[in-house]
């Protein structure tokens, strides 16, 4: 096999009776650590050096030394993010070449290829070649680390005149092992597994839009992820810029999957749930699914539309105002002008207002000009002091703010959904119920589905400039009074620069910007999480399923070129607004420009539970087509029956508690259950088991959570107790959505706790004798 070496770096100790294969493969892992150690070195460095470097020079060698501490900063964090299970495979190829595949690519100082990045063609064989299809690979062979070390091989043999060399080594297979780990809390990468189907959707073309559609435990998440990462790297120059974004359900599912991009060796992108969209705004579930679909309707375009109008409004009679001790007259005919030439260009509401208040108060200082030249006052010179008594006018003020009153997005949300008269001058499509349905206490928190509501007005409305444009005018006069200070520096110090020869260097524009507060700078992805406007190359959506029609809007806003990964499971939907078809999502807003790609096989979840899940949704009425399941469990799932006494869940699910943590021997236990259950079974589970027990903001690591099942969504758990599985039916309105997503997320035991009926099709119908 052949060697390639890294300079001076030391290489593993030989163990005593380890296999030649396993310290083989240890010594050369040794050596790619060494190399990432050194490049660690050498960008700590070269950040330090630029961060000690002094302030000096032109404004272009400071924007250039910052670009270098983004670029190694980057780079830092990229190489910092991979340390662990730098390396996952090796394949030995037809020409003898032995290709080490990893989170990134390496190479020696003299650029001799050390190990392949994942995302590279080359590495495309690792995933793809199959004993029918070798693409030129005789064996691939996984290698299992546990901190540095390698710990175990795993070959595959696609050559079958391997199969007689005697050394030849065996073992659990990768993916196995890697399905019955305990869960951890938080999401890992299947980089080293991924498998062929899974690896042919990640590197699809980016063109136009792809929906991956998965069942349960097919990996859609995991494939999301790492589409991501693959496009970044594969269209690093389109998209560096623009960005990528990663669209989520929920903040707890962030939290589960943060870690994963960063491993991959992707730092830059950008990761939010639906709730987060807007910025500044962090918002909760719409709790009442009826309110949820009509704030989902693609109607409430048109409602914040006419709301945003109804800030335009004509007067129905002369307004009279008194500016200077002068009478004048606004009339309703000058109004309607100023509105309709206002809207003619086409501008949103806030930055429209400009026009709209120029044509106003120009009427209004002509009309004041004629007064006082009529009356012989004043000074006929000079009347440009007419136009600014006009402008400070309070009454003038008063009347052009209730002609074009400028308003923020969640203001202009806020007055809609909280005075009613404003949601029926809005909202004439909406029926009277709809509309006594979207009435909210001024009070309440934002949620989810007012996120597009939000978004759709700050659309509409454009920029709020409170200042009237005053601020950046100040701003612009503050920077010619600099250049002015700096003029006079530079002339008082003129003598001293002619005797040195070097007069008329230093221009003052660049002596003002050195002196300037420098600009903090950010890279692509930090600028875009504080922009609404900002325009992504690239949108990946998970459980893309639960987004209503006014959601994808807002989301096709943020991507023009409508380039999406939708990933997600119909058979899952659960929101009152989601969609019953991937055409019914899709078709308002791409006609049928997008293709589906379908993920076929359940890695998660064991063949008996799969199973379950699966009577269940069709006992319920919902035709679905199961993954078919790559493993057998060990139990079946267990199905108590408690009596219908208020404290007899209760007691049953401390019961059931110690006997799953037991079975699962360390693993992590689920208790998912209705929403309105959720806070009194997590205080109960408390006084037993203290901090050990975690919750949906971000306790995914004790050894036992208590959530919803909409929390639940995408995460994966050892075990799962769901309580009161058939209140998971009534409050979704009958969607079987929550419920499938509740029992198909453990790994290993699935417990059904109920004091009412158990769902039908759960339990295996007795056979008849």
């Amino acid at each position: 096999m052949p060697q390639s070496r890294v300079s001076g770096q030391p290489i593993a100790a030989t163990q005593p009776d380890v296999d030649p294969q396993l310290q083989q493969e240890r010594d050369y892992v040794g050596r790619l650590y060494a190399r990432l150690d050194e490049l660690r070195a050498e960008k700590t460095e070269q950040l330090d050096k630029v961060r000690r470097s002094v302030s000096a020079g032109s404004h272009q060698n400071r924007s250039e030394r910052d670009a270098f501490a983004t670029l190694y900063e980057d780079r830092l964090a990229q190489l910092n993010a991979v340390d662990d299970r730098l390396v996952f495979g090796r394949l030995d190829l037809d020409d003898g070449e032995a290709r080490y595949i990893g989170r990134i690519g390496l190479s020696t100082e003299d650029l001799q290829r050390l190990m392949v990045d994942w995302r590279a063609p080359e590495a495309g064989t690792f995933y793809q070649a199959t004993v029918f299809e070798r693409q030129g690979v005789r064996r691939r062979r996984h290698l299992m680390l546990q901190g540095r070390t390698v710990k175990g091989l795993e070959d595959d043999v696609l050559d079958t005149e391997l199969l007689d060399e005697s050394d030849q080594l065996q073992g659990e297979g990768a993916l196995l092992a890697a399905l019955n780990s305990k869960r951890t809390g938080q999401m890992g990468d299947i980089v080293g597994t991924i498998q062929a189907e899974q690896d042919r959707i990640i590197r699809s073309e980016l063109r136009g839009t792809l929906v991956v559609q998965g069942g349960p435990g097919t990996g859609k998440t995991a494939v999301a992820l790492h589409r991501a990462a693959y496009l970044l790297y594969t269209h690093r120059e389109r998209l560096k810029s623009a960005g990528v974004l990663l669209v989520g359900p929920s903040n707890s599912f962030m939290r589960y999957i943060e870690r994963v991009l960063p491993s991959l060796g992707e730092t830059g992108v950008v990761m939010t749930s639906v709730g987060q969209l807007m910025p500044g705004i962090n918002a909760i579930p719409e709790r009442d699914p009826d309110v949820a679909r009509i704030k989902g309707d693609l109607r409430m375009a048109d409602v914040v539309k006419a709301a945003v109008a109804n800030k335009q409004r004509v007067p129905q009679t002369e307004q009279r105002l008194t500016v200077e001790s002068n009478t004048l007259t606004l009339t309703p005919k000058q109004m309607r002008r100023a509105r309709d030439r206002a809207r003619a260009t086409g501008k949103p509401h806030n930055e429209a207002r400009a026009t709209f208040v120029k044509i106003l108060l120009r009427e209004l200082t002509d009309q004041l000009t004629e007064k006082i030249e009529e009356s012989g006052r004043g000074n006929n010179a000079d009347r440009s002091y007419l136009a600014e008594e006009v402008r400070t006018s309070k009454e003038v003020r008063v009347a052009i703010n209730l002609g074009w009153m400028p308003t923020s997005p969640a203001k202009l949300i806020n007055d809609l959904l909280t005075k009613p008269g404003r949601l029926d001058a809005a909202a004439g499509q909406l029926t009277d119920d709809e509309r006594r349905l979207l009435r909210r206490d001024a009070e309440a928190p934002w949620t989810e589905a007012d996120v597009a509501l939000i978004d759709e007005a700050a659309e509409l409305l454009g920029d709020l400039d409170v200042s009237g444009g005053r601020d950046q005018a100040a701003q612009e006069a503050e920077r010619q009074r600099n250049i002015a200070n700096a003029e006079r520096a530079i002339e008082n110090v003129n003598p001293s620069l002619a005797d040195s020869g070097v007069d008329g260097t230093l221009r003052a524009e660049e002596l003002a910007e050195h002196n300037e507060v420098p600009e903090v700078r950010f890279t692509a992805a930090e600028r875009a999480v504080n922009d609404r406007s900002w325009a992504y190359g690239h949108i990946v959506v998970d459980e893309a399923q639960e987004l209503s029609a006014m959601q994808w809007r807002l989301l096709m806003r943020r991507c023009p070129m409508k380039s999406f990964t939708v990933v997600g499971d119909i058979a899952q939907a659960s929101s009152a607004a989601g969609a019953t078809s991937w055409n019914q999502a899709l078709e308002p807003f791409l006609d049928d420009r997008w293709r589906v790609e379908e993920l076929t096989v359940n890695y998660r979840t064991p063949t008996q539970i799969a199973e379950a899940a699966v009577r269940m949704a069709n006992a319920a009425g919902l035709d679905i087509s199961a993954p078919k399941a790559v493993r057998e469990g060990r139990w079946d799932p267990v199905v108590d029956r408690v009596g219908p006494e208020p404290a007899a869940l209760t007691d049953g699910l401390l019961d059931a508690v110690p006997e799953e943590l037991e079975l699962l021997d360390g693993g992590l236990l689920a208790v998912i259950t209705d929403d309105a259950r959720v806070a009194a079974l997590r205080r109960e589970l408390r006084q037993v088991y203290g901090r050990r027990v975690g919750s949906g903001s971000g306790g995914y690591e004790q050894d036992i959570v208590v959530i919803s099942a909409q929390e639940a969504k995408g995460l994966e758990f050892d075990g799962v107790i769901i309580v009161e599985p058939a209140e998971l039916l009534v409050s979704t309105g009958g969607k079987v959505g929550d419920l499938y997503v509740a029992m198909t997320r453990p790994t290993q035991r699935l417990r059904l706790l109920a004091g009412s009926d158990i769902p039908a099709g759960i339990e295996v119908p007795a056979a008849v004798e």
